[in-house]
């Protein structure tokens, strides 16, 4: 599970013993605080309710609870109710059971008391930044905390380094926001001149870059990028209860929504998109599209060498678009022996089997170099806290910012226009290759798009000191779950 460091370094000399923060399942609170309604197995706490789960997740004088359990249910517990109540809660326990609202509470005990609770809210603030993003969950951390910290230097210097820490999370997440939103703007402004004039754009990615292993970099520090934003309470709340009366919206309708999640599908989407628009371009001849279209599969196959599998399968997913596929005389000067290997390791027949056999094979080259509902809430919790760990690899290759604009930035036509461009640049007369027909995508790749973010991070590279053997890190035990 996602580990804060303990406080235990810096409190240690006032008193708190952390001898018994994690306690087995079957070790208890004080004496009828928090039990009722809590049900184990083998000594596992498999059920409970709301109330009895609150209460599990606050620290007393000779309890603090497991991390595996914190995270689990801080995780889980927005399907039932808002985090912002759930603080509320948590505060209240802290203030009320704990008496600390009582002035003449004796010292030792908030002493004993402040680093197990300020513990657990170092935990949430640092695992899950994003609920305070709402000034409910930021007026309560903040009043809480300042209750802890009263009359100690101590406390006031870890509390005070928390919120920082937290709110630099929160001020680069919204610089991130505003970047996509330029980003976007930019993208949309060039498909509008490119509409207007279609000479006018003569870039195109061979001109900006030739050279397939560099734009392969490139698109893995865009992955890692996109995925490094994403917060794991979304894996949540994309699969949230809907109002029975509105489809469209959520019961929780002010629950932060899955914005960074669905910036990085619409990645996968602009990626393979933008393949498509560059081999499809009305400007080239059959020569030059050929040329694209091997330029791109030394791409994909150099994003297969790196480990970067989600970039891997929106070039094979761009090139066997419809527009592209049935370019039939342009693929007749192809060599396709490499896109044939990598097409066969997309192939989604047995479950996308041998993406996954590959994906296994790299994390072994990695390893070598370096009740049912509740039950469903551990496996769901498990594999978000994995993610949790993969988000936070560093791209070790450099960034080049014009390719990396290129790629965010270039213009990409819609369906339409992509069927429109491909007769005009391809058309040989027969009814079949004049028609673009757009099947549906399938709901097994619709869900693998969605959840590449947990096989995404694959995407490491070759580590060159140790005999190129690929750094991914990779979930896929994790997607044949979900899948």
């Amino acid at each position: 599970m996602p580990q804060t460091p303990l406080l235990t370094g810096m409190l240690v000399s006032r008193g708190y013993n952390n001898k018994n923060l994690y306690q087995s399942p079957n070790q208890t609170k004080e004496e009828g605080y928090g039990n009722a309604g809590l049900c184990y197995r083998d000594n596992a706490l498999v059920s409970g309710s709301l109330e009895a789960l609150i209460h599990h997740l606050v620290p007393s004088m000779d309890y603090y609870p497991d991390m595996t359990y914190s995270f689990t249910f801080l995780l889980s517990s927005r399907l039932f109710i808002h985090p912002y109540e759930l603080m509320s809660k948590v505060c209240h326990l802290c203030v009320e059971q704990q008496r600390l609202s009582d002035p003449q509470a004796d010292k030792i005990r908030i002493r004993k008391l402040a680093p197990r609770i300020l513990q657990l809210l170092q935990e949430w603030t640092e695992t899950f930044p994003y609920d305070f993003r709402d000034e409910r969950m930021m007026r309560s951390l903040k009043e809480l905390t300042q209750r802890m910290a009263s009359g100690d230097e101590l406390y006031r210097k870890v509390v005070h380094q928390m919120i920082q820490v937290l709110i630099r999370k929160l001020t680069t997440l919204s610089q991130y926001e505003e970047a996509l939103v330029k980003v976007n703007a930019t993208a949309t402004d060039r498909l509008t001149v490119l509409k207007a004039k279609p000479q006018a754009i003569q870039r195109d990615m061979l001109s900006v870059c030739n050279d397939p292993f560099t734009v392969a970099q490139q698109l893995t520090h865009i992955e890692l990028e996109r995925l490094s934003y994403i917060g794991p309470e979304e894996f949540i709340q994309a699969f949230e209860k809907k109002d029975p009366l509105d489809n469209d919206k959520s019961c929780f309708s002010d629950h932060k929504k899955t914005s960074n999640l669905e910036a990085y599908v619409e990645w996968f989407n602009r990626l393979s998109f933008m393949v498509a628009t560059e081999i499809c371009m009305p400007v080239k001849k059959k020569k030059q599209r050929a040329r694209v279209m091997e330029f791109f599969i030394d791409v994909a196959r150099e994003c297969f060498n790196i480990g970067n599998f989600n970039s891997l399968m929106a070039i094979i997913s761009g090139m066997n678009m419809s527009p592209v596929s049935r370019l039939k005389k342009t693929w007749s000067k192809v060599k396709t022996d490499k896109f044939d290997i990598l097409e066969l390791q997309m192939d989604p027949s047995g479950n996308f089997y041998n993406y996954r056999t590959a994906f296994r094979g790299a994390t072994q080259r990695s390893r070598t170099a370096n009740s049912t509902r509740e039950k469903k809430f551990w496996e769901m919790a498990k594999q978000v806290s994995e993610f949790m760990v993969w988000k936070k690899v560093e791209c070790p290759f450099e960034k080049d910012r014009k390719i990396l604009q290129y790629l965010l930035t270039a213009p990409v036509f819609s369906e339409d226009t992509l069927c429109l461009a491909s007769y005009d640049s391809d058309a040989d007369g027969s009814l079949s290759s004049q028609l673009c027909v757009w099947p549906p995508m399938t709901v097994m790749l619709m869900v693998l798009s969605v959840l590449s973010l947990l096989s995404a991070l694959c995407l490491a590279s070759y580590d060159s000191d140790a005999d190129g053997s690929l750094c991914s890190l990779s979930p896929l035990s994790s997607v044949s779950g979900l899948l």
